[in-house]
């Protein structure tokens, strides 16, 4: 493992001066009370010369609507995820994808669980068609995945392997699980990591463990300065990755 964290440090550092800051997916989820398009609106404007990428949810996407955010991300190049956390058969998820092929968004998150049958391999095949990469869950943050996903990570991640998806999640939470994805996929997948900051972990810590990039999301849109918020959680991811590789 030590390898590969050396070699991702150092790759870290040249990315520090290519544009971007730091390996950080925002994640854009507005709180009640607020007029959620707006909300977007400033920290997209804020934060997208700085961030890897952005991912935006379903309960975001039913509060204004896929036309008005995909209005926000027009002129966007970057990574741009769909959290739909898709779990259906083959047929209905290629049918989301499709519609979303017409957006700016350009990545698209599913539930490995449903199998490779008429499931992910189907949607694996639709996503490399249109362009649009697909990321598959293989563990979550909460307690709930070990009463069944991790039971089954394994599994999980030579499905993910088999049909060619190009990243997975699995939580910064737990960097035990992050390590042995991490392990099992070798260089095969991007690997993507939430629950930093207000879920517990913290920044770096997905990374020391194997991950490609963080997903950041509360820490830095509900501070009251989401760029200075985003330069903190970038100097500590660094100092984490310095650490690690020591």
């Amino acid at each position: 493992m030590l390898w590969w964290l050396r070699s991702k440090f150092y790759k870290l550092i040249l990315h520090l001066f290519s544009g971007h800051l730091g390996k950080v997916i925002v994640a854009l989820d507005p709180p009640e009370g607020v007029n959620p398009l707006d909300w977007v609106k400033q920290r997209y404007t804020s934060l997208k010369d700085l961030a890897e990428g952005f991912k935006v949810g379903l309960p975001l996407t039913l509060r204004v609507g896929l036309g008005k955010l995909n209005e926000v991300f027009r002129d966007y190049d970057g990574l741009l995820i769909a959290d739909l956390k898709l779990a259906d058969i083959g047929d209905i998820m290629v049918n989301v994808l499709e519609g979303l092929s017409k957006t700016k968004v350009n990545g698209v998150i599913a539930h490995a669980f449903v199998g490779y049958e008429d499931g992910v391999g189907k949607l694996a095949l639709k996503s490399k068609e249109l362009g649009i990469k697909l990321i598959t869950v293989v563990s979550m943050s909460h307690k709930g995945s070990l009463e069944f996903m991790d039971k089954h990570l394994n599994e999980l991640v030579e499905l993910s392997i088999k049909a060619g998806v190009w990243g997975v999640v699995a939580p910064a939470t737990r960097p035990d699980v992050v390590k042995r994805v991490r392990a099992l996929a070798g260089d095969k997948l991007k690997i993507l990591t939430p629950g930093v900051g207000f879920q517990g972990a913290p920044p770096g810590v997905g990374i020391c463990a194997g991950a490609d990039y963080e997903i950041v999301g509360r820490a830095i849109t509900s501070a009251a300065d989401p760029i200075k918020a985003f330069h903190d959680i970038v100097l500590k991811q660094e100092e984490a990755i310095k650490e690690c590789v020591s």
